[in-house]
């Protein structure tokens, strides 16, 4: 299949499953009002919405690989696109995102988000937001659940070498509770940027749990062990081979 006719496909998903949020936000409105369960349900539908159209649509499948949690508990995830996302979402009971405070504003999705839980963070305010959010789960303001965060703090693009930030190793710490890292490749078919979605099975792994109690500078050095191992060797398995690159 040539590049323009996955491309054209590619433009013709993004067209389907951006709008379809609306949708789904207004088909699942009287239940998002009524109990934050509403909302969730809203998300997770459109979650497998995106995965199903993207398998039919542009040829790309998702594997899950490993034992999504139920618990309440940290996911520390890598970040390449927002597939990754998506994937994560709808493989977990009840998913909530440490997220920039700016996406709160963007229409349906902002609502939603904050509806299940999300945590909005200013830039260089993290510490703050995350001590929040932790009195408030204690006071039960919060519902428990999956709280996923992306330590190296944005999508990074495949074979890009970026620092895992402290913003991690707080939130491990201040929750008491494990984390479970998720490694990924689907940054080699959903990129970071730009329309070209390309065909192939992209990857989520679910690694070992990593139990709670360890100091934040041991805990950050087998995160970020654990989750660029993996993912560099999922990237090698989907049979592309990429040098690594500094940042600038």
């Amino acid at each position: 299949m040539s590049d323009l006719v996955q491309w054209i496909r590619s433009a013709l998903h993004v067209a389907l499953i951006y709008p379809a949020m609306a949708v789904y936000g207004l088909v699942y409105l009287p239940a998002a009002l009524r109990s934050p369960d509403g909302a969730v349900a809203a998300c997770r539908a459109w979650a497998r919405f995106a995965i199903w159209t993207a398998r039919w649509m542009v040829g790309l499948k998702l594997e899950v690989r490993g034992t999504p949690p139920t618990g309440e508990v940290l996911i520390a995830a890598k970040h390449q696109s927002f597939f990754d996302i998506i994937a994560i979402y709808s493989t977990v009971p009840r998913g909530k995102f440490i997220m920039k405070k700016e996406l709160t504003r963007a229409p349906v999705l902002g609502w939603y988000a904050l509806r299940i839980g999300c945590v909005p963070v200013d830039r260089g305010r993290r510490t703050e937001a995350i001590r929040r959010m932790v009195s408030d789960v204690a006071r039960g303001k919060a519902d428990p659940g999956q709280l996923i965060i992306y330590p190296q703090g944005t999508r990074i693009a495949p074979g890009v070498i970026a620092p895992y930030k402290v913003g991690a190793a707080v939130l491990y710490k201040e929750l008491g509770q494990p984390c479970v890292p998720v490694a990924c490749n689907v940054g080699l078919f959903w990129p970071r940027r730009g329309i070209l979605r390309r065909p192939g099975t992209a990857v989520i792994e679910y690694l070992d749990p990593i139990p709670a109690g360890m100091t934040q500078g041991v805990f950050l050095a087998e995160l970020e062990a654990a989750i660029e191992d993996r993912s560099d060797a999922l990237m090698t398995e989907a049979g592309f081979s990429l040098p690594k690159e500094g940042t600038t």
